[in-house]
């Protein structure tokens, strides 16, 4: 079923034509009449608002609720507390990434499950068999991301709650701009940021609103060639770009975050994941380029003429003044520092570094770390 965001009107006024690639069967405003780096800037200095209502939402509901969720991902999902959130690792019965997943608790028997385009709505249905449990896609609401660094300043006089109190992947019901919302600390940029989930009747007035308030300070709409920018510089991962393999594992992703190792109860994939830990093919890792432009995902990397590697995500950053990519690497050759080739339809030389590349110890998304 194709879906669309009720904000479709308010993208095509900022230049999007919205007939790209689709993602999760929705129209993605890929770009606007802005340049992304420009965007980019945004964010990183003032704030961007993206519309992010293309991720897949499961209302999962029901005394077997909890249950049921604890048996799809690697973290123990009975340790989450009503208004708290967990990403999580998600995988087959081989223990391959199989999405991305957040589980969201709203309350002791409600959950929403946030995903990529995996396959975890089929999972879900199947683990629920038989169980007291209600799965239901939320086709209505909306979600709007609000990333930078006066995202805070520019919401906080609007809100219903204290947004300066609510910590990274804790979320609260309230409203904003008198709208019934979700808002939720956390986000895919780098930046502190906020998600606000809406019912698609509120969106195009919250959209119009936070921009309207945000516009003295700087702040502007961002599309997702900026997000995906943003990300790459941050370091984090998407689905199923970083796992181009088909079987990569956690382990391999540096996502070891999101497998409880210790967690007793069972779920898809227990077995083989735990018995591959240790076992990795590769290392993700960080590369900065010898090149002025972006290098291309797929190209391979070569060292003393043989094949090490692949690049799974890269740019050329503008607000780093660098080109730089995601990359697997043989382990042995995962250490930062170490030179190689990167070969596509050009070559260049490029050196393995850490990631994220840009605030490397996370404090412009978790500014309370620095105190």
């Amino acid at each position: 079923m194709t879906r669309n965001s009720i904000l479709n009107e308010r993208h095509r006024a900022l230049g999007s034509s919205l007939d790209g690639e689709t993602w999760n069967d929705m129209s993605i405003p890929w770009s606007y009449n802005n340049d992304p780096q420009d965007e980019v800037v945004a964010v990183r200095t003032c704030a961007g608002l993206y519309d992010i209502s293309a991720l897949n939402i499961l209302n999962v509901t029901g005394s077997d609720a909890v249950s049921v969720l604890d048996k799809l991902v690697a973290i123990d999902v009975t340790s989450i507390a009503p208004g708290s959130s967990k990403l999580a690792a998600e995988v087959d019965e081989s223990g391959a990434i199989i999405d991305d997943i957040m589980i969201i608790r709203d309350a002791q028997d409600a959950f929403r499950v946030s995903h990529g385009s995996g396959k975890t709505h089929e999972t879900l249905t199947h683990l629920a068999k038989g169980k007291d449990v209600n799965i239901e896609a939320d086709t209505d609401g909306h979600i709007l991301s609000f990333q930078g660094p006066k995202s805070l300043e520019i919401l906080a006089p609007h809100i219903d709650c204290n947004l300066a109190e609510l910590p990274y992947f804790k979320h609260q019901k309230t409203t904003l701009f008198g709208c019934d919302i979700y808002i939720a600390r956390g986000g895919y940029s780098g930046e502190r940021g906020y998600e606000v989930y809406c019912a698609s009747k509120d969106a195009v007035e919250i959209w119009d609103t936070i921009l309207e308030v945000g516009q003295p300070f700087g702040a502007i709409a961002a599309s997702w060639d900026s997000l995906d920018l943003a990300r790459i510089e941050a370091g984090l991962l998407f689905f199923p770009f970083e796992m181009p393999e088909g079987d990569t594992t956690p382990w391999e992703v540096n996502m070891a975050w999101g497998v409880d190792v210790n967690k007793k109860a069972d779920y898809v994939g227990k077995e083989a994941l735990l018995k591959l830990r240790g076992r990795e093919r590769f290392k993700q890792t960080g590369l900065v380029c010898k090149s002025s432009s972006a290098v291309e995902a797929g190209a391979k990397l070569i060292k003393d003429g043989k094949e090490i590697g692949v690049v799974t995500s890269a740019c050329f950053s503008r607000y780093l003044m660098l080109s730089i990519a995601m990359v697997h690497i043989k382990p042995e050759f995962s250490q930062v520092g170490t030179s190689l080739t990167v070969v596509g339809s050009t070559e260049c030389k490029a050196v393995v570094a850490r990631t994220p590349f840009y605030d490397p110890m996370r404090l412009r998304s978790h500014p309370e770390k620095s105190k």
